[in-house]
């Protein structure tokens, strides 16, 4: 899911990739990283809960993703969420000593420029 949704199913992956913001589509950096990491996997010992994972003409396969638990995680359904949110709200509200003194900062160099 880390990719985003399939080609098939992604919103602004043509027109991302016709502005250069994205270089790759959604499923080619997927490919990518199933391949180079389920043989690191399998070398180091560990089993995979994909039982459709396959090797097929060179490149690993996998299961179909639950891509409605991903809308369900991007509406804010998501396992962690409540504990995220509340990481996010409360590095925001540490910050706000940062913003404040920008700001006052900001201030004394525009008043700076009116003087002179």
């Amino acid at each position: 899911m880390m990719f985003g949704p399939p080609d098939t199913q992604s919103q602004h992956s043509d027109s991302s990739m016709r502005w250069k913001i994205k270089r790759f589509t959604n499923d080619s950096p997927r490919r990518k990283f199933v391949d180079a990491t389920v043989p690191q996997g399998l070398h180091l010992g560990l089993t995979f809960p994909d039982p459709d994972l396959r090797l097929e003409d060179g490149h690993w396969v996998f299961g179909e993703i639950d891509w409605d638990e991903f809308r369900r995680v991007l509406a804010g359904d998501g396992a962690c969420n409540r504990e995220r949110l509340a990481g996010r709200r409360e590095a925001h509200d540490d910050g706000a000593w940062v913003r404040d003194a920008a700001a006052v900062w900001a201030t004394k160099q525009t008043a700076g420029k009116k003087a002179a």
